[in-house]
């Protein structure tokens, strides 16, 4: 039965991500504490390594939509050797035919020239109607996503090692009630051999005696896989990538916290915190789509030159001549940019998938409410169930090894079977596991609870407890 729980247990677990190639985990100190872990883990796993990444990138985006409100100023130089025939007539716009400039010439000519142009370019728009603010307060409500998404992650990692750690526990005392129960199979095969030996006892009772030793070992076996599992789990979710060979899980079985988990409101946990922060960033969506569609005012001015080798009368320079520049000119005005019409359908449809998304994820906010909500109830319930079995796993163990204790004296008197005692010998190390499964099972009640509450704060102050 112990070993199922553990096994349920590792399994959530057992699914955490293993560190990234390239990312090769510091050594830890062992024996490895609760906090140690859980303090290693939120420096060297994978995804909280990269929820802070997300976090920098985001920043970066602010940054970037801030600087939609800088002017434009474009240059260019450039230099060729080109024909001049020219050819009067109108072209679409297009970006394969270079533009050409000039008088059409009397006849087609294959000779080329040197040709040369430098400009700038400055446009500013000082009034858009509050378009580039949206799209900053859309970066700012990204930022705030993925810092609350950092956040979960911190939460979900601390929990994943939490679990796992008090796995590694729990498989490390299954081991030891497995090794103590061997012993004491192992006590009552030499027992039994030395009275059958004697004629005392029928040879049956050797036979029983050796199975249930059999078992027993068996039984170790399968313990000491299970905590060579949970310590690869362990190892896995600290991003190590390789086994924690040792744990100091002491203080939490010598003694049972006395506190409890306070609840808090359902609104103040990460995954909420979360799912507000997408409903924030799908409102910030849509209120730059609404802005799309206004016109758009530039202030723009120009200056540029220009040299050919070709003159207005047809005569062609083929020499350096058209590197010069000839004339120079500058522009400035004011443009203002109406929105196409045909792209309004589309963009209707775009704000309409916006709103959308702002309803779905309210939906899922309304749903984190409810499953945190459930989540505290649950845990709640179980710290209470919990203690209620740690209180009563000593009495149980104490009944326990004295029946076992008895059904030997019994047995060698002659008034006892061997099954009887290979009975009260099993009960005992049932009650042995389940009276160390009960303390584990009390912090990992108490664990559910902080992890339903939102922050591992209390369940830490507990752990820190004389």
């Amino acid at each position: 039965m112990g070993l199922m729980v553990l096994v349920a247990t590792l399994a959530p677990a057992a699914r955490a991500e293993s560190p990234a190639p390239g990312h090769a985990a510091q050594p830890l100190k062992q024996p490895l504490t609760l906090e140690q872990a859980l303090q290693y883990a939120l420096e060297h796993y994978p995804t909280v390594r990269a929820a802070i990444e997300d976090i920098h990138a985001s920043a970066a985006g602010i940054d970037v939509a801030r600087s939609a409100s800088l002017p434009r100023l474009d240059a260019v130089w450039q230099a060729n050797r080109a024909t001049a025939n020219n050819l009067f007539g109108q072209l679409l716009p297009q970006s394969v035919i270079p533009p050409l400039t000039g008088p059409v010439l009397g006849a087609a000519s294959g000779e080329s020239i040197w040709g040369t142009a430098a400009g700038a370019f400055f446009s500013w728009e000082p009034v858009d109607f509050g378009l580039r603010r949206a799209g900053v307060d859309r970066a700012e409500a990204a930022l705030a996503r993925a810092r609350a998404g950092e956040t979960a992650t911190r939460l979900d990692v601390q929990t994943a090692v939490a679990n796992a750690f008090l796995a590694v526990a729990a498989a490390e005392r299954m081991v030891a009630a497995a090794e103590a129960d061997v012993d004491r199979r192992d006590i009552l095969r030499r027992s039994a051999q030395a009275l059958v030996d004697n004629q005392l006892r029928p040879g049956v009772d050797a036979s029983r005696a050796e199975a249930e030793r059999a078992a027993a070992e068996t039984r170790l076996i399968q313990a000491r896989q299970a905590l060579a599992l949970a310590q690869t789990t362990l190892g896995r979710v600290l991003g190590m990538g390789q086994p924690v060979a040792t744990i100091e899980a002491g203080p939490l079985l010598a003694r049972l916290p006395t506190g409890d988990i306070p609840a808090a409101a359902p609104a103040g946990h990460p995954l909420a915190q979360l799912r507000q922060a997408s409903i924030d960033e799908a409102r910030a969506l849509e209120a730059v789509l609404a802005r799309t569609d206004r016109p758009r005012l530039f202030l723009q001015s120009a200056a540029f030159a220009r040299g050919s080798g070709a003159s207005p009368n047809g005569a062609l320079d083929g020499s350096l001549r058209g590197l010069a520049f000839d004339r120079a000119n500058w522009a400035a005005g004011v443009q203002v940019v109406l929105p196409n019409v045909f792209d309004l359908p589309s963009l209707h449809a775009r704000q309409a998938a916006a709103l959308a998304s702002e309803r779905a994820e309210s939906a899922r906010y309304d749903e984190a409410l409810l499953t945190v909500a459930s989540q505290q109830q649950a845990a709640a319930a179980l710290v209470q169930a919990a203690r209620a079995v740690a209180a009563n796993t000593p009495v149980q163990l104490a009944a326990a090894r004295q029946t076992e204790a008895q059904a030997r004296a019994r047995y060698q008197a002659g008034l006892a079977t061997i099954v009887e005692v290979a009975d009260a010998q099993s009960l005992l190390a049932q009650a042995e596991v389940q009276d160390q499964l009960a303390r584990i099972d009390v912090w990992r009640a108490l664990l559910q609870a902080a992890v339903a509450r939102g922050d591992l704060a209390p369940f830490l102050d507990l752990l820190r407890q004389p």
